[in-house]
């Protein structure tokens, strides 16, 4: 059974044409997993969305930045 990281990044990634779609996720991942996964979520997201979603990343993530 894939986890539950591998599903939001599945989810993310059918989602991550339209910039509202992909920030509601993104938002409800962030509230699903615990802080280990949401450090992998964002290393991922960076790698495969920041020339696409980058404010929308920069917005998510900031306030986790001191999880760091």
């Amino acid at each position: 059974m894939a986890s539950m990281l591998e599903y939001i990044k599945i989810i993310l990634q059918k989602v991550s044409f339209d910039r509202k779609l992909f920030e509601k996720e993104l938002r409800k991942a962030i509230r699903m997993l615990m802080p280990a996964e949401i450090k992998r979520l964002r290393q991922w997201c960076y790698d495969h969305y920041a020339t696409v979603h980058l404010p929308v990343l920069n917005t998510c993530f900031e306030r986790l930045s001191s999880l760091n």
